[in-house]
This record gives structure tokens, C-alpha cells and sequence, in this order.
């Protein structure tokens, strides 16, 4: 029999927050009647929000094979999507538009997502719900908006999803995987990381008489080419390198300056490429066509490349057109160069918006003239937009914000194209902490990586390396880091602000504890217990001394170090000072205090890993009902205190209540956190092994496999979680007889566990056990009975005689006893085993 592991989390309580206040808001939960609506509100005849129908030419055989790909369910009931992945400007999105206008009248619904990242699926889902139920949306959150419009899609059919431009396919496991009553499309650069499920089709450039075709349709307008014309496009296109976007705005431009022929422009064009266009081939390619477009651009309307200028430093979609109206200028001139812009196919314009494509993006901020001593050219024209629309907007807080919702992305994307040695003003710099504060307090710190990167490069310049304000600053991007998985970037920063606060403010100044304490706890999210409990231990010792034995900080470090015992295996330190942080809490901050319900959570899961659920069940229990009340349903800590209880549910057999708490939280988690949390890929573990537990292997399988491959690419290879997912899916291997992959994976498994965790840790004893148990499966008495016999000696050693894990290996050792024919060496074991009061 072998171990596989679920998984708990102990809340770790780590202060990462020096200016502004440090709280998470709360995730605002789908009234009963709201998730009603969602079942009975019907979606209005030809319900789309699909830009105008596409010039596509050259892409039949695509366009056929996206339908025959769709429709070939075979009457079974799975999610049909396909993915569509090239180059940039290659046609992706151009071959999906084409496609869902073909056969609007086959679907009920058509939405487009863009899909550039988590946040930007979540702003296209909470606008199909507005379209749905505008009464109840106009004034929900964004994050609740997205949720139901996901329960929509659940309860009706027939609907099409384009998910356009994804640049990882992780942020679509949350839609791809729940929602199955209709078709997806996903367009993207990646052509790899894809699920073996999703069918993909690598999308190349156009064949040589296509492309002349297509250059000819924009340019020459009311009659066909000439013969001449025809050869002259055939050599344009060959130059532009038969690429989609720049035959368009090469055909634009012709089309606009109907004088220049094919030729000409041809001639005009060249071959040398500007210096600073040194990217891939789609740069070089735009940009040779870039200069006469400008010029062009110049001649006709300045005030069209001063926007365009200023649209390569925000995001590339839907920037409200609102945003690019200076003060005191006349409407009408911002409206003649958006015509232009769209008359020379450089953005796509609606009434409301604009878009650019990001490749073009990149060509512009490239090329952007830049003065001695000044920014490039519209650097500064998109920090004052933002500046005036953000700026006069009350602070947002935890709840909708709907102005601040819109204009985040082209605040984030300003923060991530900061040009080299440029500087944000100290209204841009505010504005960036301001919306990394909201996030922070959202639960979406990963998210705030630019921000807080941008603000620091601001505070280093203004103030110096080691102000405080700079070394708070630091610590702030270090813990984003952290919150997104990154802890190769999240040590050493966490280290070297540790550093400068030890040097400049003290080894015992407030600040300095939290920048110990949290590069403590970043070494124990990855896995260096060795180096993790020592500064837990200073720091408590220090913060004992400097705060007092009950100040609210030291019961955060007593607490930490609790958890960091547990994770090392000592429970007996780990319980006991995990009772004494309960009591203490319980008296100084009050029984429901978040902190004290993180308390009685890590209490639970230390007894629960103690083997002791008669203590562990109902404390759970206690814990999620409190959190439930006082935090909410949706909060991150509530999801893990139901992630917790499910887990001791399983660990008692209890899987009908353990498999639909776990498949609620996966849900919730999805849906708070994102797709790739930790958090997340520990409830998708959970959720796998559950399954496994229940028998349905074709469930279990795939989830340990997407869960690992997750966590290899989030948490690195070596990461105690990865090795965990690694361990659970050698076991699910082995529960489906695949001895041949089970064992190899058993055996990297107990190696990199022995390196990372050491000889005894509990987890590289499940190792061992599971490794001799696949040995005996496999009929390899003589490898699993010493290996039994070293397991069963540690875990005597470790964990104590009547630990589950080591009854369970002295069963496992019993077996192979008789296995071997050695019954007189098994029937002890077995009675050792089933205890003096058992009856067989």
C-alpha cells in the first residue's frame, strides 16, 4: 500500500507590508438569486461583441480544419477547443474573426476575450455579464461579474469563446477544463505548453500568390490589378516577407496616397532596416514599412502620431478614447486622427476605444526619437493621460472601482515599458503605489510586480539606496515576487534588504525583524529549513525581547516557527508551541481575530499530520465556520481552511464529503486566486488524490500530471510541493498497474527528497515506503523487504511506534514478509500491527 499525500497550509502570518496598510480584502460571494439569474436569463438573439468582419484570404484550409476540429465531438460530452499559435502579425486573430463571423448563425453566443493575462479574462467575462444582467452588474464587482458570467456559461449551451492572444496556456485551465457546453478558440504566439486534449495548428505566412492578392485588395480599390501591378505586388509582398500585418498596412497606405504605385513604394521601401528595429523578423518587417507610413502620417495629421506615440506605452487593447483627449483641445482633432489611424490600418477604432497591435507596439517604442535628457516621444504624453484621469478618482479600497478597473492595464503596462534610466514623476510614482495597494488588498500581489518595481527605480533616484522608504519599497517587491512563485528573484531581494535595514536602521528596529522574518519564511516556501528555522528562532527570540512575549508581531513569529517545526517534522515542538500561539491569541487579540483563526488552523494541521483527527476534524470544523462569518466565503483563508477540512475528511475516509469540498474549493480558488497559485495547485492536488482515493483513475491521472507540470514550471524541481505532485503521480501510476513509469519516478523522487529534506524528514520516509512498495508490487521481494525494514526503523525513530505511517509500514513490511515465504518474521509484524486488544 503505498502513501500518496494531500496537502493542507498553515497560515504563515508574514508582515510583508511597510507603508500603507497591509490588509486582503474580502471576495465578494454570488447572492442565492443572482446564481438563479444566471440559470434563467437567456442571452439575447445573436448575442457578440465581435469587431467588423475580417478581409481573410489565403486561410481556407484553417478555417476548415478550426470547424471540422470543433464540431468532431462524436456525441460525447467534452470542451472542444483549438488553439492557433504563430508568430506576431502572422493572421491569428484575423483567421478567428473570419471564423466566427462564417458561422455566427451556429452559435448562441460569441464573445471575445482578450486573454493577454488573468485580469484582462476576467474584464472580458465581467462585460458578457453586464450584457446578460446589466441591472445586477453595472454596480458588482468585476471579480463577481466574471463568476457568474462562468456559471452562465455553464448552465447553456451552444456558445463560442475566442480567447485572443494568450500568452500562457495556465490562464486558461480555469475555463477550458469547467466550462464544456460550447467551443473555444485560443489564439496565441506560444506554440508550445498546450494540453494534449487541445488540438493546435501552427498558423505560417501566406503563400507567395496569396499574399499579392491580399496586398492587392487593400491598395487597388473598384477594379483588378494589371498584370504589372500584379508582379510588382508578388515582389512587395516577398519583401514584407508575405506577413499579414504589413501587407495590410502597406495596402493602407497605398490606398491612401493612390499616386505612389506598387513599384514605387516598393523602391522607396529598401532593404536597410533602422538600427534600433533589431528584434525578430516581424519587427524588421514593420518597421521597413514604418517610416513611410510616418511620413505619410506627418503630412496628413500630426496629431495622428502623437497618439500613436503615446498608444505604444499603454496596453494594446481598449484604451477608452476618453484617456487620449488632452485638456483644452478640440474634439474634433483627436477624431480626425483617429480616422486616419484607422484609414492606414495602424489601430482599430470604435466609438469608444482604440487598439493597437502589439507588434506594432513594439516597432514604436523601438523607434521612438528621443532628445537629450527627455523620454522618447510619448512617453510623457501617456504618463500625464493617466496622471489626469486617475489622480482626481477617490483612493480605491477593497470594493469595484470601476474607473480604476479600466485603466489598470494601461497603468501596469506603463510600469512594465519604462524605458531604460527614464524616471516616472512623483504623480506617476503615486499613482503606481496607489494600484498596488488596491491589488494587494484584492489578493492579487502578484500582479503588482511592475508597479512596485517601477516605485522602487523612483525611490532609489529620489531618496537614495538605503532610505527606509526604499528599503520598505524593496521588501514590497520582494513579497510580490514571493506571492507569484518567484522565489529566485524573491530571496535575494528579501536578503539584501535584510542587509540595509541591519546596517542603516538596526538588527533589533522593527522594520529589520519583518525583513528577517520574511526572508525566514521565504526560505521555507522553498524548501531550506536548514536556513529557515535559525532566523525563525532569532527572530522570535528578538522580537520576545524588543516587543514583548504577546505583541501581535511576535505571535506572527512564534506561529512561523511552530510551522516551520511542522514542516521539518518535529511535531512534538510544533504542537506545543502551536498551543501556547492559540491560547495567546485567543487572550490578546480575541477568538475571532484573523489571526487567531490562523492560529487554530495550524493547530488543526499539526495534529492532523500528528495522525491525531480526533483533535484535528473539529477544530478544522470550528475554524472554516469562523473564517465563513468573519472574513467570508470567498476569502483566500477561508478557501484554505475548506481545503484543510477536506483534507482531514479524506485522511478519516470520509471521501463523500471530502471529493465535493474539494472540487467547491478548486473552483473558489480558480476563481480568487488564479490559476497557477500555489494555493491553487495544492487544492488541484488534493482534488486528484481524492479522486484516486475513490478509484477514478481517469479523473486522478491528468490533474497529478497538469499539477506537476505546474508546479515544476511555478515552484522550480526541487520545490517540496513539485516533489510532492511528483510522489502522488508515481502513486496514481502505480494504483493503474503502470509499474514501468511508476517506479522511475518513485526513485527521482526519494533522491531529490533525501538531498532537499533530508535522510529523515516524514515526507522522504513516505518516499522510501512508497519506492518499497512498488519494488514489491513489481515482484522484487529482495529490493522492498530492506527497504521496508530501513523505513520501518525510521519512522519508529521519527515519528513514534503508533504513528499512522508507521503502522502502515509495518503493515507494508508484514506483507512482504509472507510474500517471501517468511511467515514466522510476518505474523509478528501483523500483531505488532493490529495492537493487543485486536481479533482477527
Amino acid at each position: 500500500m503505498t502513501s500518496p499525500h494531500s496537502e493542507a497550509s498553515g497560515q504563515r502570518a508574514i508582515a510583508a507590508q511597510n507603508i500603507g496598510t497591509a490588509n486582503t480584502g474580502d471576495t465578494i460571494g454570488l447572492p442565492a438569486e443572482i446564481l438563479t439569474a444566471a440559470r434563467d436569463v437567456p442571452a439575447p438573439p445573436g448575442l457578440t461583441n465581435l469587431a467588423t468582419r475580417p478581409l481573410c484570404i489565403g486561410r481556407d484550409d484553417a478555417l476548415t480544419w478550426l470547424r471540422a476540429t470543433l464540431t468532431s465531438t462524436g456525441g460525447s460530452a467534452i470542451t472542444q477547443a483549438s488553439a492557433v499559435h504563430g508568430l506576431g502579425g502572422i493572421g491569428k486573430t484575423t483567421l478567428a474573426l473570419a471564423y466566427a463571423h462564417r458561422h455566427r448563425p451556429d452559435y448562441t453566443v460569441i464573445w471575445w476575450i482578450n486573454a493577454d493575462s488573468p485580469a484582462r479574462i476576467e474584464q472580458s467575462l465581467a462585460d458578457l455579464a453586464r450584457r446578460l444582467l446589466p441591472a445586477w452588474a453595472d454596480k458588482a464587482p468585476q471579480d463577481a461579474c466574471a463568476e457568474w458570467a462562468k456559471t452562465w456559461l455553464q448552465w447553456h449551451p451552444g456558445w463560442l469563446l475566442i480567447f485572443d492572444n494568450a500568452e500562457a496556456p495556465t490562464d486558461l485551465g480555469p475555463y477550458l477544463g469547467s466550462l464544456d457546453r460550447g467551443h473555444h478558440i485560443v489564439t496565441s504566439r506560444r506554440a508550445t505548453g498546450w494540453p494534449r486534449t487541445i488540438p493546435t495548428r501552427s498558423l505560417g505566412t501566406l503563400h507567395p500568390d496569396e499574399a499579392a492578392e491580399l496586398l492587392c485588395t487593400y491598395a487597388i480599390e473598384g477594379r483588378p490589378p494589371t498584370p504589372r501591378e500584379l508582379q510588382d505586388a508578388r515582389m512587395l509582398a516577398a519583401d514584407l516577407g508575405h506577413l499579414p500585418l504589413a501587407l495590410e498596412q502597406a495596402g493602407a497606405y497605398l490606398a491612401e496616397n493612390p499616386t505612389t504605385t506598387i513599384d514605387a513604394y516598393r523602391r522607396c521601401l529598401g532593404t536597410r532596416l533602422d538600427k534600433a528595429a533589431d528584434g525578430i523578423g516581424a519587427e524588421r518587417t514593420i518597421a521597413r514599412i514604418w517610416t513611410h507610413t510616418l511620413q505619410a502620417l506627418t503630412a496628413h495629421s500630426p496629431v495622428a502620431v502623437q497618439v500613436l506615440r503615446t498608444l505604444a506605452w499603454l496596453a494594446p487593447d481598449d484604451t477608452p478614447v476618453s484617456l487620449l483627449e488632452p485638456p483644452n483641445a478640440d474634439p474634433d482633432d483627436l477624431a480626425e486622427a483617429l480616422g486616419a489611424l484607422r484609414r492606414y490600418s495602424m489601430a482599430t477604432v470604435t466609438p469608444d476605444s482604440i487598439s493597437v497591435h502589439r507588434l506594432l507596439q513594439t516597432v514604436l517604442r523601438h523607434t521612438a526619437p528621443a532628445e537629450p535628457g527627455h523620454p522618447p516621444a510619448g512617453r510623457r504624453e501617456a504618463e500625464h493621460a493617466l496622471d489626469r484621469a486617475l489622480t482626481p478618482l477617490p483612493e480605491p479600497t477593497t470594493g469595484p472601482a470601476r474607473e480604476w478597473d479600466t485603466l489598470m492595464p494601461h497603468l501596469i503596462a506603463l510600469a512594465e515599458t519604462t524605458p531604460p534610466g527614464h524616471h516616472d514623476d512623483s504623480t506617476t510614482t503615486s499613482l503606481y503605489l496607489t494600484a498596488a495597494q488596491y491589488l494587494y488588498r484584492q489578493g492579487h500581489d502578484a500582479r503588482t510586480i511592475p508597479l512596485r518595481k517601477a516605485a522602487l527605480a523612483q525611490y532609489e533616484q529620489v531618496l537614495g539606496d538605503t532610505h527606509p522608504h526604499t528599503l520598505a519599497s524593496r521588501n514590497n517587491v520582494a513579497s510580490a515576487y514571493q506571492a507569484a512563485g518567484d522565489l529566485e528573484s524573491a530571496i535575494p531581494l528579501h536578503e539584501t534588504t535584510l542587509a540595509q535595514r541591519e546596517q542603516v536602521l538596526g538588527d533589533t528596529h522593527p522594520d529589520t525583524l519583518t525583513s528577517r522574518n520574511n526572508l525566514a519564511s521565504a526560505y521555507e516556501a522553498a524548501g531550506d529549513l536548514e536556513s529557515a528555522i535559525p532566523l525563525h528562532e532569532t527572530t522570535l527570540a528578538q522580537r520576545e525581547q524588543v516587543l514583548g512575549d504577546t505583541h501581535p508581531d511576535t505571535l506572527s513569529s512564534r506561529n512561523n516557527l511552530a510551522g516551520a517545526y511542522e514542516a521539518a517534522g518535529d511535531l512534538d515542538r510544533a504542537i506545543s508551541l502551536h498551543e501556547t500561539t492559540l491560547a495567546q491569541c485567543e487572550q490578546v487579540l480575541g477568538d475571532n481575530h484573523p489571526d487567531t483563526l490562523s492560529s487554530r488552523n495550524n493547530l488543526a494541521y499539526t495534529y492532523r499530520s500528528a495522525g491525531d483527527l480526533d483533535r484535528a476534524i473539529p477544530l478544522y470544523e470550528t475554524t472554516l465556520a469562523q473564517r465563513e462569518q468573519v472574513l467570508g466565503d470567498n476569502h483566500p483563508d477561508t478557501l484554505m481552511s475548506r481545503n484543510n477540512l477536506a483534507s482531514a475528511y479524506r485522511s478519516a475516509g470520509d471521501l463523500d464529503r471530502a471529493i465535493p469540498l474539494y472540487e467547491t474549493t478548486l473552483a473558489q480558488c480558480e476563481q480568487v486566486l488564479g490559476d497557477n497559485h500555489p494555493d491553487t495547485l495544492t487544492s488541484r492536488s488534493n482534488l486528484a488524490y481524492a479522486y484516486q482515493s475513490a478509484g477514478d483513475l481517469d479523473r486522478a491521472i491528468p490533474l497529478h500530471e497538469t499539477t506537476l507540470a505546474q508546479r515544476e514550471q511555478v515552484l522550480g524541481d526541487n520545490h517540496p510541493d513539485t516533489l510532492m505532485s511528483r510522489n502522488n503521480l508515481a502513486s496514481a501510476y502505480q494504483t493503474a498497474g503502470d509499474l514501468d513509469r511508476a517506479i522511475p519516478l518513485y526513485e527521482t523522487t526519494l533522491a531529490q527528497r533525501e538531498q532537499v529534506l533530508g535522510d529523515n524528514h516524514p515526507h522522504t520516509l513516505t518516499s522510501r515506503n512508497n519506492l518499497a512498495s512498488a519494488y514489491q508490487a513489481a515482484g522484487h521481494t529482495d529490493r522492498a523487504i530492506p527497504l521496508f525494514e530501513t523505513t520501518l526503523a525510521q519512522c519508529k525513530q521519527v515519528l513514534g511506534d503508533n504513528h499512522p505511517d508507521t503502522l502502515m509500514t509495518r503493515g507494508n513490511l508484514a506483507y512482504a514478509y509472507r510474500a517471501a515465504g517468511h511467515t514466522d518474521r510476518a505474523i509478528p509484524q501483523y500483531e505488532t500491527t493490529l495492537g493487543p486488544d485486536s481479533s482477527s
